[in-house]
């Protein structure tokens, strides 16, 4: 803060923000291949075994205690984001007072990239090594999008954020699906044998793709301070803080959104899971439902955000609450065969892309005119990363009491019921530069 800076790079509008963009597509194949598609796949095919009786068994030792391999799968994703919790806030104080946003997108990235290249290496009878890759890969994915979210109002001005937000996600959702299917073609055509390779092609591309990303994005470095910078990170957010005093809209968008990722990220990181073994679904209808979902995902993404400029994001974010609510009701009663989890599936993907980019471009929009995006956006990382651990160990501490992942999306379908009580409850903020767009 009113420290002098010095820009690095001259690129155009444009390059910059396809270079923003890019990361999208390199990083979000960490979330369809690795949390999504063929690691839940493969963790749970070989954390299975069978008793002495010849039974089949969901039970692993992990540190000497019995857990079912999906609580332990959630307990550790969980745990992954606890660490972005007290990490995210400090790196992001110090990246905005050093302007150093880039280099900790870049530690995080290599950090994730590490972690699934890892898992190559995945032994059952060594899960407290193999788990601890995963751990990586989730801290690197999660960490890095702080930072990558932060240079949003950086690079566009506020009329377009939701569709740059929509782009960014249906970029990252067609890299996506375009590097399962090579990873499904060498599987399918060769052997399972070589699915370990599929982790490797994601740390390689997440890594390979980003280099654009870390070339065009711009830097602004800040002749570095005199004092303790660890300080200086808690002063940024401190700063932070007292500027959201008196904010009501935002202050209450953020508490609404916090309990929205209780329930939304809980339900992309275990809907694979619920249909392995809930609904007993094929491994190959399976990834077909994945790949709708990714597909439908795009058009979804584009339909929230013209929505958002017709009737404002506010507006758009209760209908879709509402819908990713009666999805939950529907999927705890209805979801028993393969018809009906496409059709859950189908809805699950109109509005997972179009909710989370109209959710980042809803806070860019309420922001004030700062250029500390980074110490910003950590609030709304840690919420969501905070919203994401009481999901997942909600999820896995129901499951593991009662034997049930189904009975776990009873917990989900409450987040939900809050959510939308909350948005129901956002002021209009009348002669606001952006109400029109938000109301």
């Amino acid at each position: 803060m009113g420290i002098p800076e010095r820009s690095k790079r001259t690129y155009s509008d444009k390059a910059v923000r396809k270079g923003w963009l890019i990361y999208d597509w390199a990083n979000s194949v960490y979330f369809l291949v690795i949390t999504t598609a063929i690691f839940p796949i493969f963790y749970n095919t070989i954390t299975a075994t069978t008793d002495v009786n010849g039974n089949p068994s969901d039970m692993v030792t992990f540190l000497g205690r019995e857990f079912i391999n999906t609580q332990l799968y959630s307990y550790v994703i969980g745990s992954s984001f606890l660490i972005v919790i007290i990490a995210s806030p400090l790196l992001s104080g110090m990246a905005d007072y050093l302007g150093r946003k880039l280099m900790f997108l870049k530690i995080f990235c290599y950090l994730g990239a590490t972690g699934c290249i890892g898992l190559f290496w995945f032994d059952p009878a060594h899960l407290e090594w193999s788990m601890t890759a995963l751990f990586m890969a989730n801290i690197g994915a999660w960490g890095s999008l702080g930072f990558y979210n932060a240079f949003l109002p950086e690079i566009a001005p506020r009329e377009d954020h939701d569709l740059l937000s929509a782009k960014g996600y249906s970029w990252g959702f067609t890299g996506s699906v375009i590097l399962l299917l090579l990873c499904l073609a060498l599987i399918m055509g060769v052997g399972s044998h070589l699915t370990r390779w599929a982790f490797i092609a994601v740390g390689i591309w997440w890594v390979g793709w980003a280099q654009i990303t870390f070339r065009r994005l711009p830097v602004k470095v800040k002749e570095r301070p005199v004092g303790n910078l660890l300080w200086q990170g808690f002063h940024e957010l401190r700063g932070v803080a007292r500027e959201l005093q008196g904010k009501t809209r935002i202050v209450r968008y953020l508490i609404c959104f916090f309990v929205m990722s209780m329930a939304i990220q809980t339900i992309m990181l275990m809907a694979s899971s619920f249909g392995i073994k809930e609904v007993h679904l094929p491994d190959e209808q399976l990834i077909i439902a994945i790949i709708l979902v990714q597909l439908i995902a795009i058009p979804g993404a584009f339909l929230f955000s013209w929505l958002s400029r017709r009737i404002g994001n506010i507006p758009v974010l209760i209908w879709a609450t509402a819908l990713w609510g009666g999805t939950c009701v529907f999927a705890y009663c209805l979801v028993n065969g393969s018809t009906m989890f496409f059709v859950a599936a189908g809805m699950i993907g109109f509005m997972m892309g179009g909710t989370q980019s109209l959710n980042r471009s809803t806070y860019t929009k309420m922001l004030p005119d700062t250029e500390d995006t980074a110490s910003y956006f950590s609030f709304f990382e840690v919420l969501e990363k905070l919203g994401v651990v009481i999901g997942m160990f909600s999820w896995g501490y129901i499951e593991g009491f009662t034997g049930s992942m189904r009975n776990s999306m009873l917990a989900i379908i409450g987040f939900f019921v809050v959510a939308l009580v909350l948005l129901l409850s956002i002021p209009k903020e009348q002669g606001h530069p952006q109400s029109t767009a938000l109301s």
